[in-house]
């Protein structure tokens, strides 16, 4: 399809804004003994790392591949993810429609963190092509280990179980704004991944499995925009999480649009637009306006968000319809962020999101 310059498109990140999934934490969940508490441990150590320590070699979202050895362990391989994705597939209500709406009138890409094996069963449920797909390659049964690595790995998360999960403290600049308590299990967690993994032979997986979070995704975002030959200032992004943060800044600082769908505290930070809504149809209705008028009109749009105003949009009318038949004249919550309000819809939204995605994932 042959695309102009003034061609707008709609970029999504799927565990979130499309499903309510966070895939990884599940299959950890399910396979490992104790695997809620081990993914949620390395998560925040994600975090921590990403957002305090800033570790050069380190990003967003990487949390997919220091989960990968552990899974290993327990016998994990690639047929079982796919097995266990393709059955647990849990959309967003009104997500496939969302999507349906917004293809037909913009070119349409998702770019995910997530393991291909269960973008390629979201897509198979969404009828969405997984060539528009960007996300996380994963051949995990090429990946060898040994009986006594995995008796050592075994032993590593019985240790890790037992740690406290480190907190970020508001405003902290560095560990040493941290709990000593917090300090120490970053520091055991230093340890047991660049050190104790990276020297088994199972640790070649942290060296090669490259998860498309941070910058990886805001690279991702750029070649579509590449390929469509557009500029940055025609896309619409949405994302609700710390691994979108570099493609935020990518697309805001270049005239883009970017919106926050029940998004943390990391993504309402970065946003422009925050949507606190328990089904995804309001964001088509975002990505019509956007298509038909830019973003400077979206951005009046939700300065002046309620019914009357939106009748003034000239939304397609079959979406237009399948809204007002969801939501009536009683819209989803939509606001531009500001400083001023900032604060206060970081703790709405991620309060709002335990609600929609579960306490765990959330």
């Amino acid at each position: 399809m042959k695309q102009s310059s003034k061609q707008r498109i709609f970029i999504s990140d799927c565990e979130g804004p499309i499903s309510k999934n966070d895939n990884a934490f599940e299959l950890a969940s399910h396979y490992i003994p104790d695997g809620n508490r081990l993914f949620t441990l390395i998560s925040k150590y994600d975090d921590v790392l990403a957002d305090i320590v800033k570790r050069a070699d380190y990003k967003a979202g990487d949390t997919l591949k220091l989960i990968l050895p552990f899974l290993k362990a327990y016998g994990v391989t690639n047929q079982a993810i796919t097995d266990y994705s393709s059955k647990n597939v849990l959309l967003v209500p009104e997500a496939k429609e969302m999507l349906r709406f917004v293809r037909n009138f913009m070119p349409s890409f998702i770019v995910s963190t997530s393991y291909e094996q269960y973008m390629r069963a979201l897509c198979d449920l969404l009828d969405f092509p997984f060539e528009n797909v960007h996300c996380t390659r994963l051949d995990l049964d090429k990946y060898k280990i040994s009986e006594k690595e995995v008796a050592q790995i075994k032993r590593l998360i019985e240790k890790m179980v037992t740690m406290p999960i480190p907190e970020i403290p508001k405003g902290a600049k560095s560990l040493k704004d941290f709990q000593k308590e917090h300090r120490d299990t970053v520091n055991k967690l230093d340890e047991i991944f660049w050190k104790e993994l990276s020297q088994m032979s199972v640790g070649v997986i942290l060296r090669e499995i490259n998860p498309v979070g941070g910058d990886e995704k805001a690279e991702a975002v750029q070649n579509i925009v590449t390929q469509l030959k557009t500029s940055m200032h025609n896309v619409m992004y949405v994302g609700d999480s710390i691994t979108d943060v570099s493609v935020f800044r990518l697309v805001r600082k270049k005239g883009g649009l970017t919106i926050s769908f029940n998004g943390n505290a990391y993504a309402v930070r970065e946003a422009e637009i925050a949507v606190l809504s328990e089904n995804a149809i309001v964001t088509a209705v975002l990505a019509n306006a956007f298509n038909k008028f830019g973003k400077e009109t979206v951005m009046k749009l939700v300065k002046n968000w309620k019914a009357s105003t939106l009748d003034e949009f000239g939304l397609t009318l079959p979406l237009k319809k399948h809204f007002y038949e969801l939501h009536g004249k009683k819209l989803p919550r939509v606001e531009i962020v500001t400083s001023q309000n900032m604060e206060k819809l970081m703790k709405e939204s991620t309060s709002f999101r335990k609600t929609v995605r579960g306490e765990a994932i959330g």
